[in-house]
């Protein structure tokens, strides 16, 4: 990145190449989580799982509870972008992988 990374407050970032390793891709894609957005529909989610996908059936004599699999939100692909809060609990995570983003402030 052209620009030098912000340790506070709130910057855009779209991704412009993707990742080769795994780490890569999974520390971008957490990362993506963090986007507030994303966050109220992921809480969302997790409480529509509680109360109605997870069921709960006896299985050897005892209550069993089947959960349901997380939603997947965010997709890793070249043009999606993100808005994060900068922390410099984040800054060591964005820049493993700054050279697959672009940044807008």
């Amino acid at each position: 990145m052209a620009n030098a990374l912000p340790t506070t407050g709130k910057v855009t970032f779209t991704i412009t190449q993707l990742p080769r390793t795994e780490g890569g891709r999974k520390t971008l894609e957490r990362l993506m989580r963090l986007n507030p957005r994303t966050q109220r529909m992921l809480t969302k989610l997790a409480k529509n799982r509680v109360t109605n996908l997870n069921e709960r059936r006896p299985r050897a004599g005892r209550m069993w509870l089947t959960r349901a699999r997380v939603t997947r939100l965010v997709r890793v692909a070249v043009g999606e972008s993100f808005t994060l809060t900068m922390t410099p609990q984040l800054l060591p995570d964005v820049k493993s992988i700054e050279k697959y983003l672009s940044q807008k402030k």
